[in-house]
């Protein structure tokens, strides 16, 4: 068994080494690039598993031991999210506040609803067996959208700043939500769970309304601390001191995480940037969360490159996540027109803003590593093996195809050359 020393060298050494063959040769966004390079190798290591198979066991054992889940839920995520939030303008933010909430609340709710009710029949018309409840939770893992693909994806498109603070906010809110239905559902599928409106509104009021308040508290904190000093290498210390504790914090005391970091981050983004800071601190604050960003989104994309080997195939339950694919893309076209409809009177939507939404509405880590997260002894095995796969196969054709096909896309649908 490795020790996180040894497997964080072999991944940081890998995605150098991707990322450097990706740069030189594909030319592909970096994160992009990794992955597609880490899912080949690995396709090809498999395949070709009869020449080498101790280098099959070796990768699989190597992949096997790390927490994919804890990995990034416990610790890439408020990184993150955090860095990702730090260059929301408030403003905008609050301009777009109706769709942000319609998107990040009803359409997440529809979504789950729409993917778990056809996924059912999807599943048991290729004899996989799982219960309704059980397909309401891979509704519910793979509504949200990832912040960290769509954020990633999103610098380089060049969409509307009013689409791209949509498209942005809905990725940051609806993380949080997302997992907290997702919780919710596995407790009633697993039983663990009261089934009454009264107990899944409980948890919802705590970790939501929790994580929000916590956020604000600490952001308020930290605020007020970067205030009263000009050094920054002590600002720059602030700010991560509040992302890796705040998170710890929110988890111990059972709050959404997620929410608490996004909060953070667009105070500190926000009010902290231009009432807080100097302009030295402001340039390094900036490149500081930059790297931290670029290196774990490489580092994410590699792992879901390198995750092919926790997979049990079947053709099965490949090809029910093929036909998913299309599923989950039609529930989020319905989705995110909800906002769309309701709205339409009182304010104007960029040319083809539903078509935009759902194409850039990019699945990624967080998706895989609520699938990793189920319980095994509340679900067989063959069951968790198809939503993982299901997932997989969405998230792969998220970052791959939308994720290197959204800006031709936008440029035709805004009419650009």
């Amino acid at each position: 068994m490795m020790n996180l020393l040894d497997t964080s060298a072999v991944l940081l050494s890998l995605a150098a080494v991707f990322g450097y063959i990706n740069h030189r040769i594909f030319k592909l966004p970096t994160s992009i690039g990794i992955l597609l390079i880490g899912l080949v190798l690995s396709a090809l290591l498999l395949l070709l598993g009869n020449q080498w198979p101790w280098m099959v066991v070796e990768a699989d054992a190597f992949v096997t031991q790390i927490d994919f889940n804890e990995t990034v839920m416990g610790v890439m995520l408020s990184f993150l999210l955090f860095a990702g939030a730090l260059h929301v303008n408030l403003g905008d933010l609050r301009d777009q506040k109706a769709v942000v909430a319609i998107l990040a609340s009803a359409g997440l709710v529809v979504s789950t609803f729409l993917v778990g009710t056809v996924s059912y029949f999807v599943f048991q018309w290729f004899g996989v067996n799982l219960s309704y409840l059980w397909c309401l939770v891979f509704g519910a893992l793979i509504s949200p959208t990832d912040p960290v693909a769509v954020l990633g994806i999103l610098k380089k498109v060049g969409v509307p700043k009013s689409l791209e603070t949509k498209i942005t906010g809905e990725s940051l809110f609806n993380d949080g939500v997302g997992v907290v239905i997702y919780l919710a559902l596995v407790g009633l599928a697993a039983g663990t769970r009261e089934s009454s409106i009264m107990s899944v509104g409980d948890l919802f009021l705590k970790e939501v309304g929790g994580g929000v308040l916590l956020g604000a508290a600490l952001g308020f904190i930290a605020y007020y601390m970067l205030k009263s000093i000009d050094n920054y290498q002590v600002e720059i210390l602030i700010t991560l001191a509040l992302v890796v504790g705040g998170y710890q914090l929110a988890s111990a005391w059972h709050l959404s995480g997620p929410l608490a970091m996004v909060v953070a981050g667009l105070m500190i983004g926000n009010q902290g940037r231009l009432m807080a800071m100097s302009d030295t601190t402001r340039h390094h604050l900036d490149l500081f969360w930059e790297l931290i960003d670029e290196l774990l989104n490489a580092l994410l994309f590699l792992l879901l490159g390198l995750e092919i080997f926790v997979l049990q195939w079947s053709s099965e339950a490949f090809s029910a996540g093929l036909i998913l694919i299309f599923v989950v893309l039609g529930a989020r076209m319905i989705a995110v027109s909800l906002p769309v409809i309701v709205l339409r009177k009182t304010r104007e939507f960029s040319p083809g803003v539903i078509r935009i939404l759902t194409w850039g509405g990019l699945r990624g880590g967080i998706s895989v590593a609520l699938a990793l997260a189920l319980p095994k002894d509340a679900l067989d095995e063959s069951g968790r093996q198809a939503i993982l796969m299901a997932t997989y196969c969405v998230v792969i054709f998220s970052i791959a195809v939308q994720g290197l096909t959204l800006k031709p896309v936008v440029n035709r649908l805004l009419g650009r050359s």
